[in-house]
């Protein structure tokens, strides 16, 4: 699967903002506004200002709503699901350059909250990988001890772990030394 850059990072945002939701014994990590301008910086989202109580919980909302798309049954629903986003947004695409970046286009209105910025264009990032279809390419780890939200941009649709270094590293290790202890037990017995 083919996406240009701004289409990537904006994915990317949409996945770590999922990432930061509680799962398991791991807390939420979107609780404050100083977590909220640390993820801004993080992702290197322009044009934010002041960030606000208010800013939180709005974010905290796209958050729900952009995981009701990962979770989606079908792609039926997941589009129901990122056209309300979209809308909702008022998404009003621009083309621009700034900050060094050559000619893209931003799907959210001038004067967007932060909000309204990542669901317009964190959802037409989503909307893309729909009409592409590639909708399966939105996973979450297949680790037993982890649910984090990636984006499977592997040639061949294979990756299955948010992190092969961690979690699909320590199920391989995991799998090893299981089958190392079994072949050690049918060598005793």
């Amino acid at each position: 699967m083919q996406i240009n850059h701004d289409t990537r990072c904006a994915l990317d945002q949409v996945v770590e903002l999922l990432n930061t939701m509680a799962d398991g014994d791991t807390p939420d990590t979107l609780v404050s506004v100083a977590d909220l301008r640390a993820y801004v910086e993080r992702n290197s989202v322009s044009g934010v200002g002041t960030l606000t109580e208010e800013d939180l919980r709005a974010v905290r909302e796209a958050r729900e709503r952009f995981a009701q798309v990962f979770a989606a049954e079908d792609s039926r629903t997941a589009a129901r699901l990122i056209n309300a986003l979209v809308a909702e947004a008022g998404t009003t695409p621009q083309l621009t350059d700034h900050d060094g970046y050559d000619w893209h286009v931003h799907y959210f209105a001038p004067g967007a909250s932060l909000a309204q910025h990542l669901a317009a264009d964190g959802g037409m990032a989503l909307a893309f990988v729909l009409v592409s279809g590639e909708r399966d390419r939105l996973r979450r780890c297949s680790a037993p001890d982890c649910r984090r939200a990636f984006v499977d941009l592997s040639r061949n649709r294979s990756r299955r772990y948010c992190d092969s270094r961690t979690c699909g590293n320590r199920l391989h290790v995991a799998a090893y030394r299981a089958r190392q202890r079994e072949s050690a037990e049918a060598t005793r017995s």
